[in-house]
């Protein structure tokens, strides 16, 4: 999934994220243009994931 792809259907995944992880907050799933990596890190952090698993969990959702 590029950039492109993740902006468009962010808010979309951001629900879906939210649902699995209710601990995760708004601020936690704040898409910023170039801001990618963050927010990766802090769904990381959170879900115990390596970056990896997060991106292929983002990318089935």
């Amino acid at each position: 999934m590029d950039k492109l792809e993740i902006k468009g259907k962010w808010n979309e995944i951001k629900g879906k994220v939210k649902q699995a992880y209710a601990d995760l907050t708004d601020d936690d799933l704040k898409y910023e243009e170039g801001q990618e990596d963050e927010t990766l890190g802090k769904i990381q952090q959170k879900t115990g994931k390596t970056r990896d698993e997060v991106v292929t969990w983002l990318k089935s959702l």
